[in-house]
């Protein structure tokens, strides 16, 4: 194989042959093809794109250029869930406790966040003590624990390595948007967790990186063929993120509202989609849709899906106290009213504005080794749709007084008001399967 003449071949839009794919990823993990030669391979991605079956040897190559967890000794099925980023995207904090309780394992490996948006890991880290970077052993011990059926992790350095040295060049050579680079990257963590099944939610909208619906379709559908292929039931959710889910933004502050919707109670978004995500998990590990649609709303109001996040917290490191008492999470020591320049109805939310602004008080990363702090965010007063009047508080700020006029910036042109309320918008667009 010389990597050269694969570049030309995928230059001409020609496919390669799967065994050439296996020996080109195995020899960039080894360090025997260069990076500039791989950059040159992923532009020619770019532009000629990938047949799926060429795309999936190809994820299956970025998989196995590490390890792949072994799950198949642990009865029942295992089902993670994966969102494509969002601004408040504080799902899985929920999600993944409700979905255990409700008898489903899930082997959750998630990120940080980067950009404009959250990442699972920043914010179960702002639990006083919680360890994200268990040893794989204990995680898959979790998952096994019919009391847990339940891990929540980072990447290690041994899950597709290839993966994380072929993002860190599309991230500097325009490579990022290519449709199959982002499902090959996306599938070959989650097909290397072991799971049998995986939910995705493509986020739709200003706060998401794919714009459009139709960009966002193609994505959803890519990585669905992908995992089904590969023998991993997929299905995924097209939602809805031209605007903020729920009201908080920023890591402490949306673990608080993470624990109202396990209360039973919460923002109706964060609590619908909630649901609706766990139903598609459990239908994947084998419940009927009518039973998962029950047992979801059973579990969440009973208090047993809070009683089994408080337990992965205490098995996690974490201090469980915090879990009763949210007060005891980080706290901003000051909160300022960001306020409407002019009456009218919100009709559009620069979302991507709003997750940047909160980046400016230190709840994000502009890059990767950005420190983040747990306290600071924003509380979003009003959605799409909404009448407000000059002077009526859009947003609260919660800061240490680090980057305010950045975020004010952000925040002044975030919001857009007329004379008339937007079209409403679903916030479930569609599923694919």
């Amino acid at each position: 194989m010389r990597a050269v003449e694969l570049i030309a071949q995928k230059r001409n839009g020609h496919p390669l042959d799967p065994d050439d794919i296996r020996a080109l990823i195995a020899g960039y993990t080894r360090g025997e093809v260069p990076d500039y030669q791989m950059s040159a391979l992923a532009m020619a991605v770019y532009f000629r794109g990938m047949q799926p079956d060429e795309l999936s040897a190809w994820t299956d190559a970025m998989l196995r250029s590490g390890d792949v967890l072994d799950l198949s000794h642990i009865p029942g099925a295992k089902v993670d869930k994966h969102s494509t980023g969002g601004v408040g995207d504080k799902i899985s904090l929920p999600l993944a406790p409700l979905v255990a309780a409700c008898g489903v394992r899930v082997p959750m490996i998630s990120g940080r966040g980067l950009g404009h948006t959250g990442g699972t890991l920043d914010k179960l880290e702002s639990i006083p003590g919680f360890r994200t970077d268990l040893p794989v052993e204990r995680f898959v011990a979790q998952v096994a624990d019919d009391d847990m059926r339940l891990g929540l992790i980072g990447q290690t350095e041994e899950i597709a390595p290839a993966d994380k040295r072929l993002y860190a060049l599309r991230d500097v050579t325009a490579t990022v948007e290519s449709v199959p680079l982002i499902a090959s990257s996306i599938m070959s963590k989650k097909l290397a967790e072991g799971i049998d099944g995986l939910v995705l939610d493509v986020k739709v909208g200003s706060g998401a990186f794919m714009k459009t619906e139709a960009d966002a379709r193609l994505l959803a559908e890519t990585m669905v063929g992908i995992g089904n292929r590969m023998g991993c039931k997929t299905v995924a959710l097209l939602t809805d993120m031209s605007e903020p889910l729920g009201r908080m933004v920023g890591n402490a502050l949306e673990v608080r509202e993470s624990i109202d919707i396990l209360r039973g109670g919460g923002p109706a978004d964060v609590r619908a989609l909630t649901l609706r995500l766990a139903v598609e998990m459990l239908v994947l590990g084998g419940v009927s849709r009518s039973d998962a649609e029950a047992r979801t709303v059973e579990v969440l109001d009973s208090g047993a899906a809070l009683k089994r996040f408080r337990a992965i917290v205490e098995a996690q490191g974490g201090d469980p106290a915090a879990i009763d008492d949210p007060s005891r999470l980080a706290q901003a020591p000051h909160v300022e009213a960001f306020v409407a320049k002019k009456a009218g109805y919100v009709t559009a939310i620069d979302t991507a504005r709003v997750g940047l602004a909160a980046g400016c008080l230190g709840a994000g990363r502009a890059r990767t080794d950005d420190v983040i702090d747990p306290a600071v965010g924003l509380e979003i007063c009003v959605r799409l749709g909404d009448r407000v009047d000059a002077g009526q508080p859009l947003a609260r700020i919660h800061h240490r007084s680090r980057g305010l006029d950045d975020c004010r910036a952000h925040l002044s042109a975030a919001w857009t008001t007329g004379e008339a309320p937007p079209a409403e918008r679903p916030l479930i667009i569609d599923r694919v399967d």
